[in-house]
């Protein structure tokens, strides 16, 4: 019997979803350069993990490859985006548009990849009632009415320290399901919430951290 997403995504392990972006993203330079085909091994030389490692992760998505052929990258593209999500269109909210806010706003690449931010909302008087690449920017007092008309399901926290907790649970109060989480802060929510932290500072940190093991 076939699995589907809806079925496996939740014992994929996060380490395999981090890395399917970016056998996505090689393949489809290969496509770019008209390559129809592309195996593990090719894969796994550009990615710099282990051949057996690649054909495990693809494993969960349920795409089957030629043995001493590899896979066909029309339909390895196909699969990969349907299960990854990036086929289906998710509503989003952006809550603080400071400098970061402002730079998520301008990318027009996450519509490509199925994040489609429908509005922005901050409590300056001067940035509410504009808008940035066509996204208007509210108040946060009109959250409420806004998500009874658009009916978001992710909202992108980029406030300040703050106030990351009380707008993340304003967020949940009105119905976002998930949570992209730009603040150091690490938010508590309830257990049905999906939180991706995803902190430019504490991936400073690491980097910093290695960089001072590395002789120069």
């Amino acid at each position: 019997m076939s699995r589907t997403k809806n079925n496996i995504q939740w014992k994929v392990p996060e380490p395999t979803l981090r890395r399917l972006p970016w056998y996505l993203a090689f393949v489809k330079l290969l496509k770019k350069k008209e390559q129809s085909i592309v195996s593990s091994t090719q894969i796994a030389k550009e990615i710099n993990v282990d051949a057996s490692q690649v054909a495990k992760d693809l494993s969960y998505v349920d795409v089957v490859g030629k043995t001493r052929v590899g896979y066909n990258i029309d339909s390895l593209i196909l699969v990969l985006e349907n299960f990854l999500g990036f086929t289906s269109q998710h509503k989003a909210f952006l809550f603080g548009v400071g400098r970061l806010g402002a730079a998520l706003l301008h990318d027009s690449g996450l519509n490509e990849y199925g994040l489609e931010v429908v509005a922005g909302f901050d409590v300056d008087p001067d940035l509410c009632g504009t808008s940035i690449q066509g996204i208007p920017i509210f108040h946060i007092s009109e959250l409420p009415s806004l998500q009874a008309k658009l009916h978001a399901v992710i909202g992108i926290l980029t406030v300040p320290v703050e106030a990351a907790q009380p707008v993340a649970e304003m967020m949940i109060l009105h119905g976002l399901k998930g949570v992209w989480n730009f603040t150091p802060f690490r938010i508590r929510v309830p257990q049905n919430i999906v939180v991706q932290n995803t902190s430019i500072y504490a991936h400073l940190a690491v980097m910093f951290n290695r960089l001072s093991s590395v002789s120069i």
